[in-house]
C-alpha cells in the first residue's frame, strides 16, 4: 500500500477507557471496595468476601457515563474543538451463591474498558481520529473458600469478548476532498483470570486484596475506505488482524469499622498499561502499520466510607487521584488522557431485610495538559500535534440488590 496506507496508525484502549465503576456503592467510595466485599459485586471487587455472605444473592444494575474532552490548537492557534457529548450505559450483573459457611460460587458480568469518542468529520484532528467506539465485556465465573475463620481466598475465570471501531479521515493529494476511513474488528474469545485473598486480623480491621490477569485480544475485522475512485488500490481495504492486551491490574485495600455505623476504606490500585506498547495492524496484503504508544505502568489512589443509621439509610463518600499512564507527548485525541481525581457520593436503603438500592454520582476532574513537543503528527507532513488537551466525566450509577 502507498503512503496513505502508512498514515493509519490508529490508537485503541488508553487509560481512559477503563471503567472502574462496576457497582453503584463501590463508585460512592470512590471504588475503596477490595476490603469490604460484603455484596454480590464481590465477584468483581474481591471474590474472596463472597465468603462473608449467605444463601443466595443477586445485584444488577447500570452506569451512564457521560464524558466530556476538547482540544485546543494546533499551537500556536487556540481554537478550540468540543468533543461530541455522547452516553454510555455499561451494565453490571452478579450471582453469588454460599454452599455452606466455608465455600462460596458466583457468576459475574461487567465491562471492565469501553467508551468512546465522536468529533466533527471536519475538526483539526480529523486524520488522526474522528470517531472511536470499544466495547469489552466479560463474564467471570468465581469460587470463594474460607482458609480459617479470618482468611479467605478466591479464584475465577475470566471469558472476555470485544468489538472496536475507529474511523478517521485521510488526505488525497492532488484529488479534493478527503478518503474515509473505517476499521472494525472484534474477538469473540479472550481469557483471563483473577485472584482474591481477604484477611481479617482484628474485629475491626478487614485487609483484602485482588488481582485481574491481563487478556489478549486478537482483533479480526475489515478496513474499509471511501475515496477517489483513483486511488482506490491505494486505500486500506479488505480483511484486517490486531493484536491488544489490555493491562493487569493489582488492588490492596484496608477497610475500618470504627463503630457499627460508620466504615473508612483505603486502596491503592497498581495498573500495568505498560503492555501497553504498540498498536500494530496487518493487512491481508502483507502491510502492517505499526503505531508505538509506548505507555507506563500507573496506579489509583482511593479512599472511601460509608455510614449506615438505624433506619437503613446509608451515606458514602469517596475521592480518588488516577495517576496518567502516558507522557504528553504521546497524547492522542483518539480519548484525551489526564492526571484524573474523581469525587463521589451516593446513597442507600435497605427496604427490607431482602432488598437494598443504591444510588451514587461521580465526577472526574482534571487539569489541561499543554503539549508542546508532540510526536503524533496530524498532516501529511509530519506536522506535530501541539496543544492544550482538557477531559473529565460525569457518572451516575444505580445498582438493585436482592439475597434470598
Amino acid at each position: 500500500m502507498t503512503v496513505l496506507c502508512c498514515l493509519l496508525t490508529f490508537t485503541a484502549y488508553p487509560g481512559g477507557f477503563q471503567i472502574n465503576e462496576h457497582s453503584a456503592r463501590a463508585m460512592a467510595m470512590g471504588g475503596t471496595f477490595t476490603a469490604i466485599a460484603n455484596d454480590a459485586s464481590a465477584i468483581y471487587f474481591n471474590a474472596a468476601g463472597l465468603t462473608q455472605l449467605k444463601g443466595f444473592h443477586l445485584l444488577t444494575g447500570t452506569t451512564m457515563l457521560v464524558p466530556s474532552f476538547s482540544f485546543k490548537g494546533v499551537a500556536p492557534e487556540v481554537k478550540k474543538y468540543e468533543g461530541k457529548t455522547q452516553y454510555f450505559f455499561p451494565v453490571h450483573f452478579y450471582a453469588s451463591y454460599a454452599v455452606n459457611d466455608d465455600l462460596s460460587f458466583g457468576l459475574g458480568f461487567t465491562s471492565p474498558f469501553g467508551l468512546g469518542t465522536k468529533w466533527d468529520e471536519n475538526w483539526v484532528g480529523k486524520y488522526m481520529a474522528v470517531e472511536t467506539l470499544v466495547e469489552v465485556f466479560t463474564v467471570t465465573p468465581v469460587a470463594a473458600y474460607k482458609v480459617l475463620n479470618n482468611l479467605s481466598v478466591s479464584a475465577g475465570l475470566v471469558y472476555s469478548f470485544a468489538d472496536v471501531t475507529m474511523t478517521r479521515k485521510v488526505p488525497e493529494g492532488t484529488f479534493a476532498g478527503d478518503a474515509f476511513i473505517k476499521l472494525k474488528g472484534n474477538d469473540k474469545s479472550a481469557f483471563g483470570y483473577t485472584f482474591g485473598v481477604m484477611y481479617k486480623p482484628l474485629d475491626y480491621l478487614t485487609l483484602g486484596a485482588s488481582f485481574h490477569s491481563q487478556i489478549k485480544y486478537n482483533f479480526k475485522g475489515t478496513a474499509e475506505s471511501n475515496g477517489a475512485k483513483q486511488l482506490a488500490s491505494n486505500l486500506p481495504h479488505g480483511n484486517i488482524q490486531a493484536n491488544i492486551t489490555t493491562p493487569m491490574f493489582l488492588n490492596i485495600g484496608a477497610a475500618l469499622k470504627v463503630n457499627n455505623n460508620l466504615t473508612i476504606s483505603t486502596e491503592f490500585q497498581f495498573v500495568g498499561w505498560s503492555s501497553y506498547d504498540t498498536l500494530q495492524v496487518n493487512f491481508e496484503d502483507g502491510t502492517k502499520s505499526a503505531n508505538p504508544r509506548l505507555y507506563k505502568d500507573s496506579y489509583i489512589i482511593r479512599l472511601g466510607g460509608e455510614y449506615v443509621f438505624e433506619n437503613g439509610i446509608s451515606i458514602l463518600a469517596g475521592i480518588y487521584y488516577d495517576k496518567l499512564p502516558v507522557e504528553s507527548k504521546m497524547m492522542n485525541p483518539t480519548l484525551p488522557e489526564a492526571n484524573r481525581i474523581g469525587s463521589s457520593f451516593g446513597l442507600g436503603y435497605k427496604i427490607n431485610d431482602n432488598f437494598t438500592i443504591n444510588a451514587s454520582y461521580l465526577y472526574l476532574y482534571s487539569k489541561s495538559i499543554t503539549v508542546n513537543n508532540s510526536e503524533e503528527t496530524y498532516t501529511s507532513g509530519n506536522a506535530p500535534f501541539n496543544g492544550i488537551f482538557k477531559a473529565g466525566a460525569n457518572i451516575a450509577a444505580l445498582s438493585l440488590s436482592y439475597n434470598f
